[in-house]
């Protein structure tokens, strides 16, 4: 790592700026999980600049935004062609306005689509890079596969073709939101997830589709049940306007759909090929076995279940005691040898037997994190007790599956 590549600042810097650049960014719990290219333009910026101002990958949103607006959908001021940031001349922090906040995965960005004012991602992807990126998401999008109740990949709401490259294209999906908060509550609350992305993932696999990247942050989820007034895009903590703190609801209480999303490196099989073999492609989890051994030919619906697999274990298992009835099943999805891994045929079959018996009780228990301190043990206890005994008498279910006709549905 160079000398400006020190997230700490010590040693001597290339750019002044840099140790302050590093400590904002230590700071800001919004840009904890910030794109490191985006990084290393803040930690590279001149202490006589502003870290907030437009970096590199937002520019081409900025200079997109009048065609965006053309084609029906608004951007944040932050994008505005005449935009002037308003912390400037002001004692306030740039953190303070929403026009401050770095949008830390700069090839996604938020919007509002002007026909109903529907909250978007507008994605923008190169098809020299991705070349079944929109075939494949198209492909779930349309009849008969849309409106299937197992089909639990993003919807595509429209493709727009740049018009300052004809590589480039713009993917309109539904604003979604990471599928781990606000936190899981309940057992069910958990076993439910599970089901879903189980069944999301064997209904890929039954459609010959690989996924090849269903890692931690292709899951999502649609947050408008539980947050009916939804959110800020930038820091999703706040309200929508920016002026409070967002309002929600609990998964009990109204039930989510997941999602899996990011078909850029998926493939499409012919169902006469039943164990293909191709070269891995190397995707966000590194852990995948097959990886180490990247010169050898694989069967990508094997890495699929290890990705999952994993994602049960490092998410949950290693966090929340409570969940041992799950160690078995993903023991063997996260084998060494894919061979020895379960279909998802199979996967969904063994965790049907494991939840199905459980009693309502159980499905209520509350989950914890393992480093969970006495004092806030008692309290969330107690907390607990109230909140499903409401539920219990609001008849709310204990493993809260979503209506096979929810209240919210993707427009195109």
């Amino acid at each position: 790592m160079s000398q400006s590549q020190d997230p700490s600042g010590a040693g001597t810097q290339k750019y002044p700026g840099s140790a302050r650049w590093a400590s904002l960014l230590a700071r800001n719990p919004n840009l904890a999980n910030i794109d490191p290219v985006l990084r290393q333009q803040i930690l590279d910026v001149p202490d006589t600049e502003d870290p907030h101002d437009l970096h590199l990958g937002e520019i081409f949103w900025r200079d997109h935004q009048q065609w965006l607006h053309e084609q029906g959908y608004i951007l944040r001021p932050r994008y505005m062609a005449d935009w002037v940031p308003p912390w400037k001349g002001s004692d306030r922090e740039a953190v303070d306005f929403e026009d401050g906040v770095i949008n830390m995965f700069p090839q996604v960005l938020d919007a509002t689509r002007l026909s109903d004012g529907e909250m978007v991602a507008l994605k923008r992807i190169k098809r020299s890079e991705h070349p079944y990126e929109i075939e494949l998401t198209k492909f779930f999008s349309e009849e008969p596969l849309r409106s299937h109740p197992r089909n639990h990949c993003v919807p595509l709401l429209d493709v727009l073709d740049s018009p300052h490259d004809s590589d480039e294209a713009i993917l309109v999906l539904p604003l979604l939101r990471r599928f781990f908060t606000p936190a899981f509550e309940t057992l069910g609350e958990a076993l439910e997830f599970f089901r879903q992305i189980f069944e999301g993932l064997q209904f890929m696999h039954q459609s010959r589709v690989a996924h090849r990247d269903c890692m931690f942050f292709n899951i999502m989820m649609d947050p408008r049940p539980i947050y009916p007034k939804m959110y800020h895009p930038i820091n999703l903590d706040r309200d929508r306007n920016w002026k409070g703190m967002a309002k929600y609801f609990t998964r009990t209480s109204r039930p989510v759909k997941y999602y899996l999303i990011d078909l850029g490196i998926s493939r499409k099989y012919d169902h006469s090929d039943v164990s293909p073999k191709e070269l891995p492609i190397i995707g966000g989890d590194k852990t995948v076995p097959e990886f180490a051994r990247f010169d050898e030919p694989c069967d990508p619906f094997q890495t699929d279940v290890y990705y999952i697999g994993n994602v049960i274990r490092t998410e949950f298992l290693q966090k929340m005691p409570g969940l041992e009835l799950m160690v078995p099943l993903v023991n063997d999805m996260v084998q060494d040898d894919p061979s020895k891994r379960p279909t998802m045929d199979e996967v969904v079959d063994r965790f049907a037997k494991l939840y199905k018996p459980l009693p309502w009780w159980r499905l209520r228990s509350r989950l914890r994190d393992h480093d969970e301190s006495t004092l806030i043990r008692v309290a969330s206890n107690v907390y607990h007790f109230f909140r499903t005994t409401t539920q219990i008498v609001t008849f709310r279910k204990a493993m809260p599956r979503p209506p096979k006709s929810p209240l919210h549905t993707f427009s195109t």
